[in-house]
């Protein structure tokens, strides 16, 4: 995977997970109209149009991954992750961060749960399908960690605000999901083992692939922004960033 700087955005590096997963996400008006109107949103848009673009910022200590999107209909998260670039993009980082606000955006242009009729929050040990592109980057960039943000409707699964982890393989994955419980009030939905209840969780397969990972649902209905949802969800991914300091 080769990054190129991209030099009006400071110190941000970009490159593309795949280019088959290419969407206008400017045709979800749910997203377009709730997102920070300037000249960096503009750009991360127009790189959508090619495929899954993957944001690199800082250099050094911990590689950490900040995804979402794995469901397209799920929008706060990802207006979330959007605000979090933009605030971080002339900032002095301690780590390594990786951004992925848009995993499908083809998914979230059409505002869908699934990527060409799969599941991609199901799929991720599946060879070649889109999940699986983003765990191969994930080891093929040595990250360290993975922070995995969706949301949830009332009669969803969880249907609440929570953190979902895992204290097997990759016991830090509890650590990091018990700090952002205390931190930002979210309910932890913690398995023995990575995997055990269903496969092809991005968070699970990470775990077992040895990278500690956790997954961040806001209570919101699908397909729309409720009030305080991506507030709610940034909250989440900030505390999952002063984690680790």
């Amino acid at each position: 995977m080769h990054f190129r700087k991209i030099e009006e955005f400071g110190n941000l590096e970009m490159s593309y997970v795949s280019d088959l997963s290419r969407g206008f996400i400017s045709r979800n008006t749910n997203v377009f109209k709730n997102l920070e109107r300037n000249r960096f949103t503009q750009f991360l848009l127009e790189k959508c149009v090619y495929g899954t673009p993957i944001f690199k910022l800082g250099n050094g200590g911990n590689r950490i991954l900040i995804l979402s999107g794995i469901h397209g209909n799920e929008l706060p998260p990802q207006i979330a992750n959007v605000r979090l670039l933009n605030s971080l993009l002339f900032e002095d980082l301690r780590n390594t961060l990786y951004i992925i606000p848009f995993a499908s955006p083809k998914s979230t242009m059409n505002n869908e749960r699934t990527f060409n009729g799969m599941d991609l929050n199901r799929s991720a040990h599946i060879n070649d399908s889109l999940s699986n592109l983003i765990v191969r980057a994930v080891e093929n960039l040595s990250i360290d960690f993975v922070g995995d943000f969706h949301s949830t409707a009332f009669n969803a699964n969880p249907g609440c605000e929570a953190i979902f982890t895992s204290k097997s393989p990759s016991a830090e994955s509890y650590l990091m999901a018990n700090y952002i419980s205390r931190d930002v009030g979210s309910e932890i939905i913690s398995f023995d083992y990575a995997g055990s209840s269903y496969k092809g969780a991005v968070e699970d397969v990470c775990n077992l692939n040895g990278v500690p990972a956790i997954t961040c649902e806001v209570l919101c209905p699908f397909g729309n922004v409720g009030a305080g949802t991506v507030e709610r969800s940034f909250a989440q991914m900030n505390s999952f960033l002063s984690y680790f300091g």
